[in-house]
């Protein structure tokens, strides 16, 4: 929030959300949430996604986005939502993802929908 200069941190989805939280001792390294989309049967949407930037080299990311999508299938879901900021893309469809839709602003920071099938 604090380096990317974002306003708006909580909402009343991390009221239903599921958060993920990577620790190293006692200090949160990485983090997300996951929770249901509403708008499609079967499908999770994932944000908030962060990894603190001494660790993103460490393939922390990669981590959080393989056990969130584990959780996924634990709870039956067939495709994971996220909206992914564009400088971000490379990563995510590294993973799979596959981008849809125009580019958009959010928190004025470009964004793209990605979308990925789980097996």
């Amino acid at each position: 929030m604090n380096e990317q200069k974002f306003e708006n941190e909580f909402d009343d989805i991390d009221d239903i959300a599921y958060h993920l939280i990577i620790w190293e001792g006692e200090k949160a390294i990485a983090n997300a949430r996951l929770y249901r989309d509403e708008d499609e049967k079967n499908s999770y949407i994932i944000g908030r996604l962060a990894v603190l930037k001494e660790y993103r080299k460490c393939h922390i990311g990669t981590k959080l986005m393989n056990l969130l999508e584990e959780k996924v299938k634990a709870l039956s879901g067939e495709k994971i939502n996220l909206s992914a900021q564009c400088r971000a893309r490379a990563f995510y469809e590294s993973l799979g993802y596959r981008a849809s839709g125009d580019i958009y602003l959010d928190e004025y920071c470009l964004h793209i929908h990605m979308e990925k099938l789980i097996k």
